[in-house]
């Protein structure tokens, strides 16, 4: 479905909320506070080697707002999990997992979604996430670098264990050209706190990668954060 489809048919349909179907609300309050959890702690089975954490497991409303974002273009539901995961930032900042803005300028990067996934859905939705918790920390000045893209021969991973998600996207994470990334000052020894962003944890496969590939363009990161961890 485009883009344009989508929103046609959201002004033509009566609105109903992301995360839990009621109608009368794109996006309730019980959602709203069953989203804002504190994270949690992740341990993936393909280690990224850097601190991992969800806003929850892959139920309830963080399952349907995921879903509803990403197969039905549901792009109104980027604000709430953006404000979501910019609550969960602030929990990580609390109890020392990041440092806090005095100390370090913050970077969000956005895991890489297959392109013809984005074309499907109307654009990236974990870029688009990502920009609205970047947004949501305002007035805080918080970078949201693209700098990451998935090479072409990238199949879905639904239904691959974890050694063939590895196997999948092995050499296919690259940093994308012309990315502002060390411009911004990403690079080793300068103040700032990299967190990479991704919707759904499964394996780790995919943090994995993204997280080698941009140690090695000299860009450390410091974590990574997701919606949902399966």
């Amino acid at each position: 479905m485009s883009g344009v489809l989508a929103a046609m048919l959201d002004l033509a349909l009566p609105r109903e909320c992301g995360g839990c179907g009621r109608p009368g609300a794109q996006w309730c309050a019980r959602c709203e506070d069953e989203l804002a959890s504190p994270p949690i702690a992740l341990t993936p089975r393909v280690d990224p080697f850097v601190p991992c954490w969800a806003l929850g497991t892959y139920v309830g409303a963080r399952r349907a707002a995921v879903l509803a974002l990403k197969e039905r273009n549901r792009h109104d539901l980027a604000a709430p999990i953006g404000r979501a995961v910019a609550a969960a930032l602030h929990h990580l900042r609390v109890y020392g997992h990041v440092d806090p803005p005095e100390l370090a300028r913050l970077v969000l990067i956005p895991a890489p979604t297959r392109a013809r996934a984005a074309r499907s859905r109307g654009g990236d939705p974990v870029r688009r996430f990502a920009a609205d918790a970047a947004a949501a920390l305002w007035p805080e000045p918080v970078s949201m670098v693209p700098a990451l893209t998935m090479a072409h021969g990238v199949r879905d991973s639904v239904g691959l264990g974890a050694a063939q998600r590895a196997a999948n996207i092995s050499g296919r994470i690259r940093v994308r050209r012309g990315a502002p990334a060390l411009e911004l000052g990403c690079g080793a020894g300068s103040a700032t706190s990299v967190l990479l962003i991704d919707d759904v944890m499964t394996t780790g496969a995919t943090a994995a990668e993204s997280v080698r590939v941009l140690k090695e363009f000299g860009v450390p990161v410091d974590g990574v954060l997701v919606v949902a961890a399966v």
